[in-house]
């Protein structure tokens, strides 16, 4: 059930995307969630759409995979949505008993939907091109300028990869642990 899980992982590969420089594809990421949130018409959230469409052809990573990473978050992407569309306030378009449901709920609702997915598919998109180590380098050159006003950049960089790194042993073990539970009844 859970080895269906790939986030965080990395899949070793030749393609253009693989062999940035991973300064570069943090960088990107970095600015592609910016202008996710500076967004807000849905014409920019496609050309976001675009961009991370064609990140995805030129990697020559599987749409499925990254579909594979979003699936711990339908629950989240639900209540989110749910969230919205009944308190944001604005034109109603149904109510019942103490609910509405407005028109702004529904737009709200639609684009923090969209943006939380393309966030988690840009940042997947960056563990599968990326090997931990090249991550944790690129954190810490990026960050270097920070070490003069006594910022523990090594150790922050140590510990995102670590984060990252142990992410699909969790996801194992807690596999382990309901595959043990299911066989004792």
């Amino acid at each position: 059930m859970l080895k269906d899980i790939t986030l965080g992982q990395f899949f070793p590969g030749t393609s253009l995307l693989h062999r940035l420089d991973p300064r570069t594809k943090l960088m990107a990421v970095v600015f592609f969630v910016a202008s996710l949130f500076i967004s807000s018409s849905f014409w920019g959230y496609g050309l976001c759409i675009l961009f991370l469409a064609w990140c995805i052809k030129i990697s020559k990573i599987s749409p499925k995979m990254i579909l594979k990473s979003l699936k711990p978050l339908v629950i989240i992407l639900c209540f989110t949505g749910i969230l919205n569309m009944f308190y944001t306030p604005g034109e109603v378009l149904v109510r019942f008993w103490i609910f509405k449901i407005t028109r702004e709920g529904i737009y709200t609702a639609a684009f923090m939907i969209l943006r939380i997915i393309l966030l988690i598919a840009a940042t997947s998109m960056l563990t599968y091109t990326t090997s931990p180590i090249a991550l944790t380098d690129a954190i810490e050159r990026l960050l270097n300028p920070l070490k003069k006003i006594h910022v523990p950049v090594h150790e922050f960089a140590m510990m995102m990869t670590i984060a990252l790194r142990f992410i699909p042993t969790l996801i194992e073990e807690t596999d382990k642990i309901m595959s043990a539970q299911k066989a004792r009844g």
